[in-house]
């Protein structure tokens, strides 16, 4: 398997693997007008978003999503995993923190010293991981409005 930042041609099977996420959450997924908006936002000339997938034999078996945010409470920047993601077959291989390897080092490069992220309290595979490597969590709420 090879972890490596995300190319043009790999966009549509991140929208395939975003949709398998939002199932394994039990969340919605419109999949309209995602490979364009993730073109966009992780390879055009605005990007925002940094993307890390996993490939096997030219298939994608994960992804992660990051980004550089700001924290008016810390006054400093900090990195925002927004997504992580590993078909199921993927878990358990080390991939995990390989990547999470990949976030820390783009945070090192970024000057942040802090990566932040969420994940549903059902999901208890990815919380025991997330503790496995030495993270800490926060109760907190995440609320949605739609505008």
């Amino acid at each position: 398997m090879t972890i490596r930042f995300a190319k043009e041609q790999d966009i549509k099977q991140i929208v395939l693997l975003c949709e398998a996420h939002a199932i394994y959450e039990k969340a919605k997924f419109n999949s309209k007008e995602k490979v364009t908006s993730l073109l966009h936002y992780i390879l055009g000339s605005e990007s925002v978003l940094k993307c890390v997938v996993v490939e096997q034999n030219n298939e994608l078996l994960g992804y992660a999503t990051f980004m550089k945010q700001f924290s008016t409470w810390d006054a400093d920047f900090y990195i925002y995993l927004d997504c992580l993601y590993l078909k199921e077959e993927t878990r358990g291989k080390g991939i995990g923190v390989k990547i999470m390897a990949i976030v820390r080092e783009y945070a090192v490069s970024q000057n942040c010293s802090i990566i932040q992220w969420q994940t549903p309290d059902f999901n208890i595979d990815a919380i025991t991981f997330y503790k496995k490597i030495g993270s800490k969590s926060k109760a907190k709420e995440r609320f949605f409005w739609k505008v």
